[in-house]
């Protein structure tokens, strides 16, 4: 037996008995049913599986793409080549990834017989370096203010 804050008496059954509901309305539980909470189950799992799922798909396809990648400039680059694009790819990664679709599109093209070697990298980047050049040039232009020689005498 409990006493409430107004000092009545309470039973056991009064403490624990839920409020009564009106008709039309439902009353509703963390762990009301278990059917609810298998079908909230399911429910979440969906949304994980669509919210991360699209993320590992996403990052599988990218995978295949880079070994499809790898796989055919290993064919067409020799090892020292394949090590200069390497080291590129270190310093410079975006002009490395336009070095590389440029050959993937020679070699997809018929455009490379055989394996290039390190001379023949060495002038596709070469051009590649020519095309990407900074177009902009910063011309200093000096203001006289004597026009005369006048320096010269000292």
């Amino acid at each position: 037996m409990h006493t409430s804050a107004s000092g009545c008496k309470l039973t056991e059954p009064d403490v624990l008995q839920d409020p009564p509901t009106t008709k039309g309305q439902q009353k509703f539980t963390k762990m009301a049913d278990p059917e609810l909470e298998e079908i909230r189950a399911r429910r979440m799992a969906e949304m994980q599986q669509q919210m991360g799922g699209g993320g590992e798909q996403k990052a599988e396809q990218q995978a295949r793409q880079e070994e499809l990648k790898n796989t055919i400039l290993a064919g067409i680059l020799d090892q020292a080549a394949r090590s200069r694009l390497n080291n590129l790819k270190l310093v410079k990664p975006e002009k490395a990834a336009m070095v590389e679709n440029m050959l993937i599109q020679m070699a997809q093209s018929g455009q490379v017989q055989g394996k290039i070697g390190e001379d023949h990298l060495k002038t596709i980047l070469e051009r590649v370096s020519e095309q990407t050049k900074p177009v902009g040039k910063v011309k200093f232009q000096r203001r006289k203010v004597f026009d005369d020689d006048s320096d010269d005498d000292y």
